[in-house]
């Protein structure tokens, strides 16, 4: 994981190695790509936002997963107008529910439920 690699690894290094490694259709490899992309040239502001809806929490203090997908719906939410919010968040809760803790999911939710609202406004649009 490039948080736990070296120094010298940044996320586009990690993510151009694990694309050469992995299997991935051409269906999902070019939005994967931009969503990667997207977090390279944007995590500072990703992170400060996450921070201003963590409500009791410090972002790094969170378990590497949770504040991964947070941080890939928070990027949807911020910056991609053709990802409807709650698709953002339903699939972040998707993730959450697979590969993170029992109480990951419901977290997920509250946390870019909030991001959402702040956003986008009270409708999510």
């Amino acid at each position: 994981m490039w948080e736990q690699g070296s120094p010298e690894d940044d996320l586009r290094a990690v993510a151009a190695r694990t694309l050469a490694r992995r299997r991935i259709s051409d269906r999902y490899r070019g939005y994967l790509s931009t969503l990667l992309e997207l977090l390279a040239e944007s995590l500072p502001e990703i992170d400060a936002t996450l921070r201003e809806h963590l409500s009791n929490w410090r972002l790094e203090r969170l378990s590497a997963i949770d504040r991964g997908i947070l941080r890939i719906g928070a990027a949807e939410l911020l910056y991609r107008d053709d990802v409807p919010p709650a698709v953002a968040i339903h699939e972040a809760i998707q993730l959450a529910q697979r590969y993170g803790s029992a109480e990951s999911g419901r977290f997920v939710n509250g946390v870019l439920d909030a991001v959402a609202h702040a956003v986008r406004g009270a409708d999510g649009t």
